[in-house]
């Protein structure tokens, strides 16, 4: 099973000729979670591309005029927003799991998370 991702649309993802593009390693891991918890049947992928959509067109609604466009963020939202409606995850969990990895140094991508002292990749 695979990911039936748009090509066209406000759920498309980034792509230069035809292949995705990442800004940076985050957004790729994101995109794999996202992919791998669909082909798993945490949930449908309809069901993503409405959270993505949705969270697309709130941010295209409440954004400055001059604010930058982040995909992946409004996607790693979107599969936030999945989850805690599955319970797989609940709004606390993924609030303190914010706040963990907001105050790591800018670039330090691994290391061992303080809670549970194995190596942390988010």
């Amino acid at each position: 099973m695979s990911a039936p991702l748009d090509i066209e649309g406000p759920a498309a993802p980034p792509r230069s000729n035809g292949e995705l593009v990442f800004a940076e390693p985050w957004e790729s891991r994101a995109f794999g979670m996202a992919v791998s918890l669909y082909e798993a049947g945490a949930f449908t992928w309809p069901e993503f591309q409405a959270a993505l959509i949705a969270r697309i067109r709130a941010w295209e609604t409440t954004s400055a005029p001059k604010e930058s466009y982040h995909y992946y963020r409004l996607w790693l939202a979107a599969l936030e927003d999945v989850l805690v409606r599955r319970c797989a995850v609940s709004t606390d969990e993924v609030t303190a799991r914010t706040r963990s990895l907001a105050r790591r140094p800018s670039g330090h991508d691994h290391r061992d998370d303080p809670v549970t002292g194995r190596a942390d990749v988010p």
